[in-house]
């Protein structure tokens, strides 16, 4: 990760539309499982500065993992249990130990993504629950990625391969960010035939009018989720059980 990615992250997350959306739709996804807030154990692996927290925490006591120290000294007070260091391609859990694994934009930083989805099997409990989010299409590839240091990008079906690989049944998988696909696909062209262009425009430093459109053509999404997964999107998600 950029070492000025977490300040950014930390800086913008409670108000920049795709973490916001992005929140409602984990709450949409987590609402249709059979989670009790009072005995639920859930662990958040690749936390960052802990906006998933917000939502993670009203369905259960959440455990923090990142293997950047640097990220815990941004989210102190976000609601988790307890706050571990350590690698989500291995996890210092004994197996058995949590009811739900959320890995919410994770998997595509990591050099080894099936050992990660193996271990994230290993550290369920039967009849546990990954939630998986991750960004889609290699063709979307832009700077951002770059500075997130991200090593792929995937699709619907290389995501489902990659949990099934590792043991999971897949319970529901589709994409979002559908309604704003076409306008970042012409932003990815953009950027690589006049980079200046969109210079610094991933990364805003305040809220803006432009800020309030997009959530709001973002968040309509949430409403067609709770009908169907949809076709095609800029992210991927998957709910995926350990049988």
């Amino acid at each position: 990760m950029d070492p000025r990615f977490h300040p950014f992250q930390r800086a913008v997350e409670d108000w920049h539309w795709w973490y916001r959306v992005r929140r409602s739709i984990l709450d949409l996804l987590l609402a249709r499982l059979d989670l009790d807030p009072a005995r639920s154990r859930l662990l958040d692996i690749g936390c960052g500065t802990g906006g998933s927290s917000l939502v993670l925490s009203r369905y259960g006591q959440v455990v923090a993992l990142d293997r950047a120290p640097a990220s815990f000294d941004r989210m102190s007070e976000r609601p988790y249990r307890h706050r571990v260091i350590g690698s989500a391609q291995q996890l210092p859990f004994q197996e058995a130990a949590f009811d739900l694994v959320s890995a919410l934009d994770v998997l595509e930083h990591l050099d080894d993504d099936a050992a990660a989805a193996h271990d994230v099997w290993r550290v369920l409990k039967p009849g546990g629950t990954a939630v998986v989010f991750v960004p889609a299409y290699a063709f979307l590839w832009r700077k951002n990625d770059e500075f997130s240091h991200h090593r792929r990008r995937y699709t619907r079906a290389t995501l489902a391969t990659l949990l099934q690989g590792a043991g999971f049944e897949l319970a529901e998988i589709g994409y979002f960010n559908t309604l704003l696909f076409f306008p970042q696909v012409i932003a990815s062209l953009i950027e690589r035939a006049v980079p200046s262009l969109i210079q610094n425009m991933e990364r805003p430093q305040e809220e803006t009018l432009m800020n309030r459109l997009l959530e709001r053509t973002f968040a309509l999404e949430v409403s067609l989720l709770k009908r169907t997964p949809l076709p095609f999107g800029a992210s991927v998600y998957c709910l995926a059980h350990k049988s």
